[in-house]
């Protein structure tokens, strides 16, 4: 079904944007709502002192680099000279334990 718009009064819309006037004292809605209305009252937030202390640790965290560039170095090398060694049940147990966790998670 289509409608024609061409058709619509174009009168309903200009009065939806004047403001109505009240027949005894003719004054707008708008002014004879609330002449002694309150003010509007603001929004406040605290924190607890743990989300405040999340938050302190998280600001020194981004100060923290996320690679420490000397060990890396210190590996690269001790690898290049063959000095480096893995001790596979260390490594066995380590990733057993961090399969672990990661099935903790879910």
């Amino acid at each position: 079904m289509a409608i024609d718009i061409k058709q619509v009064s174009t009168a309903a819309n200009t009065q939806i944007n004047k403001p109505s006037t009240n027949k005894s004292g003719g004054q707008t809605t708008s002014e004879s709502a609330s002449p002694l209305s309150t003010p509007p009252k603001s929004d406040s937030v605290s924190l607890t002192s743990q989300a405040q202390q999340l938050q302190s640790t998280q600001a020194k965290m981004t100060d923290i680099p996320e690679i420490n560039e000397q060990k890396v170095q210190e590996i690269k090398l001790a690898i290049s000279e063959g000095r480096y060694k893995i001790d596979p049940e260390k490594l066995a147990t380590n990733i057993a334990q961090f399969e672990n966790d990661l099935k903790d998670l879910s």
